[in-house]
């Protein structure tokens, strides 16, 4: 069966039906000026082999490169039982799970996935995931200022330690809303939560305090503490965490006395694989007083008239199922094979295994620091403990660096001056389970002749006699 299954004489029949000449009448709403001129890049119809050539060559113009890039993106293995079975046809096609007794694998799957992410990050509930992390911060960002019955203040406090697309995207959002997000600095010699800045907030109302953990930086921000000093002033506590890191590090419900108030972040180190810029999955929890609130739907598990195990949906809260005015979110899809993928990679892997990710990353990041800070001119950033990422001052333009390992099939990291200007010349690395020592040696040799070279190539010219 074609993709599109309507003919020509079917499209000439409903068009004739409604009135328009041709489908360009249906969008005459539209500006010519903005619409698009074409698909560049994309050929027309091709049999199946010049498709397949056509999408291997793409693929290889992607390269091989070795990656130390991380910022919130990371080269993880993905078993290859997890997108055998992902696609499998029972998962790939599968629909919005509307009818519970056509849908029990899919919720099963849905009801699994909320689960793990409840024993991940320590908290009472998890919703059937998000679009990505981004956006996740953004509900959380909305949920907590609903929520808060404390404080009515439309007012959070903005970590600038917090991804910075993340930021982008939150503002994006939640302007429209009316609330405002207050921007706290960094310290400069650590790269945590500026406490100073933090105090001086502490006379104004805010709904709620985001803390990454760990931050953009890599650097692990002091959780308890914050925690504690957002609740005395009675602001709820979003925390934007890393699923691997959970495996190692104290999960979001721990946190201070009564642990955070909403949990969220980017899914995609579960079984995503780095696939040119998607797709990624974002992730959602709380403590069950917000469950109202909680965005998206909630997978449950119940017994039928006979007494057999059965999951249906339980709470949707999103404009699709209730009235707009008591939504929640419009949020309309929870991406859900990216749940089936992330599910199986968690399952295949167990808490074991996840923790030994984690010490894995943690382990050859700290191999990699050591290794780069060997070089004369590089050097740490901050002085606090990191995870799975590492900061670093290089002796030179780091954007000219960058470019130089590039061209030898090295991703040398992410480039901090761009987001960051007053950390300019600077870098964001990290090494994730896949980096062997020859890989970290091969980078340390690439960014060493690349500085040796560029002060080459800067040295004055000794004049001939």
């Amino acid at each position: 069966m074609p993709f599109i299954p309507h003919t020509e004489d079917d499209v000439a029949a409903m068009l004739a039906t409604i009135g328009a000449e041709s489908i360009d009448d249906l969008f005459n709403e539209i500006p010519r000026e903005l619409r698009a001129k074409g698909l560049n890049g994309i050929p027309p119809g091709l049999s199946e082999m010049e498709i397949g050539r056509l999408m291997q060559a793409r693929a290889r113009g992607d390269g091989q490169s070795l990656c130390f890039i991380g910022a919130g993106a990371y080269d993880h293995h993905v078993p290859a039982a997890v997108w055998q079975i992902t696609t499998r046809g029972e998962f790939y096609s599968a629909y919005t799970p509307y009818q519970a007794e056509a849908s029990q694998g899919t919720l099963q799957v849905l009801y699994e996935f909320q689960s793990m992410m409840v024993a991940l990050t320590g908290l009472d509930v998890s919703n059937a995931s998000l679009y990505d992390g981004a956006t996740a911060l953004a509900e959380a960002v909305l949920m907590a200022v609903r929520s808060n019955r404390k404080n009515t203040s439309k007012r959070v406090l903005m970590p600038r330690t917090v991804h910075p697309a993340y930021r982008r995207t939150v503002q994006s959002i939640v302007r429209h809303q009316g609330i405002e997000l207050v921007e706290i600095s960094f310290e400069r010699e650590g790269g945590q939560i500026s406490t100073d800045q933090l105090e001086a907030s502490a006379g104004e109302s805010f709904a709620a305090l985001v803390i990454p953990q760990p931050n953009f930086f890599g650097v692990l921000e002091d959780v308890n503490a914050l925690t504690d000093w957002a609740h005395t002033r009675d602001a709820l506590v979003i925390g934007v965490v890393n699923p691997v890191a959970l495996a190692l590090l104290a999960p979001p419900g721990d946190w201070g006395e009564t642990g955070a108030d909403i949990a969220c972040g980017e899914g995609q180190p579960l079984g995503m694989p780095l696939a040119s810029g998607g797709p990624y999955l974002g992730f959602l929890c709380c403590q069950k007083t917000f469950v109202r609130q909680l965005p998206g739907r909630i997978a449950g598990k119940t017994l039928d008239l006979d007494g057999k195990v059965g999951y249906t949906l339980t709470l949707q809260a999103r404009e699709q199922h209730i009235r707009r005015s008591k939504a929640t979110s419009n949020i309309c899809t929870n991406q859900g094979l990216l749940v089936t993928a992330a599910t199986i990679h968690m399952a295949l892997l167990g808490a074991e295994g996840l923790e030994r990710v984690a010490a894995a990353c943690h382990d050859n990041t700290q191999k990699l620091s050591d290794r780069l800070c060997a070089i004369p001119g590089v050097e740490p950033l901050f002085n606090r403990p990191t995870f799975h990422e590492q900061a670093l001052r290089l002796p030179g333009p780091a954007a000219e660096l960058l470019r130089s390992l590039a061209a030898q099939n090295v991703l040398g990291g992410f480039d901090l001056g761009t987001e960051f200007p007053e950390l300019d010349p600077s870098i964001l690395v990290c090494a994730t389970e896949q980096r062997t020592d020859d890989d970290i040696n091969s980078f340390a040799t690439e960014l060493q002749r690349a500085i040796v070279m560029r002060g080459e190539a800067q040295r004055p010219v000794e004049p001939k006699l």
